[in-house]
């Protein structure tokens, strides 16, 4: 009998389908694994806004992840907006109960408009509590920002904020760079000390909702199907680039549209 391995994602979930929850399970299911949810937030949006967020009560959280863990054996889990401290404690608690060893943190803090979505208290529960358990750590360049308190304008400084995000003591992390503005798209990270960086192309497309997202549900993905983290980062960026440049000519609501997850499958 084939057993796939289980990928438990903690996040929020997007009702036009193209991020948090429903990017993760697209992308799970789309390299291979079996994906499994907790919600820590239902939202109203599409590609144009985000019209309300809820949170979801934090014992539901709790029985969630519990429910998912009791039964079935994770082999990732990967973490988007946590809407409070509280459910902070609760993510650490069960990665700790539950022995996950593979933890990928997408650190969800800044809207596109550049508000913050969390509070301070909570930013500060993440690094002090939840990085420390991160296999890898996924913030763009505003989350970057904030969890450094210092500004971000070059691949140079991307480069030395990998380096400082790893005082954190999470094993790895991933400063990513589509908020440049350059041709050339460089995601920067630092393992064990040493710099790697990651080019491509930037495509011209309005599509990348949810890039975030799924980049970091992609890791998670192949650390649960037994790769090691530079090649489970290389990966991932391969599928990411590909799920972007595949949705480069749909049309996807009238904002910024999704991506196309299932384009390794599509005939």
């Amino acid at each position: 009998m084939k057993k796939y391995p289980v990928v438990l994602t903690v996040a929020g979930s997007d009702s036009c389908g193209g991020a948090g929850i429903q990017a993760d399970l697209k992308t799970i299911e789309a390299l291979g694994a079996y994906g499994a949810s907790a919600i820590t937030a239902v939202t109203a949006q599409n590609t144009l806004e985000v019209r309300a967020i809820h949170a979801i009560p934090n014992n539901i959280v709790r029985q969630q992840i519990e429910a998912v863990a009791e039964d079935l054996d994770i082999a990732a889990i990967k973490t988007g907006m946590l809407f409070n401290k509280e459910i902070v404690k609760i993510v650490v608690e069960c990665i700790k109960k539950f022995d996950i060893k593979n933890v990928v943190v997408d650190p969800v803090m800044v809207a596109t408009s550049g508000a913050k979505l969390i509070e301070d208290k909570t930013i500060e529960t993440i690094k002090e509590e939840l990085f420390p358990l991160a296999t890898v750590i996924t913030p763009n360049l505003p989350e970057t920002e904030l969890l450094l308190n210092e500004k971000i304008n070059s691949v140079q400084c991307m480069e030395l904020a990998a380096k400082k995000l790893l005082d954190f003591s999470c094993k790895c992390a991933i400063v990513k760079g589509g908020h440049l503005e350059n041709n050339i798209l460089t995601d920067v990270y630092c393992i064990d000390n040493q710099l790697n960086k990651i080019t491509s192309e930037k495509i011209d497309t309005k599509n990348t909702h949810g890039t975030g997202c799924t980049f970091s549900a992609a890791i998670a993905t192949y650390l649960a199907k037994g790769e090691q983290i530079s090649e489970a980062i290389a990966k991932a960026h391969s599928y990411l680039y590909g799920a972007i440049l595949s949705a480069k000519h749909n049309q996807i609501g009238h904002g910024h549209g999704s991506l196309h997850h299932s384009y390794l499958n599509a005939k």
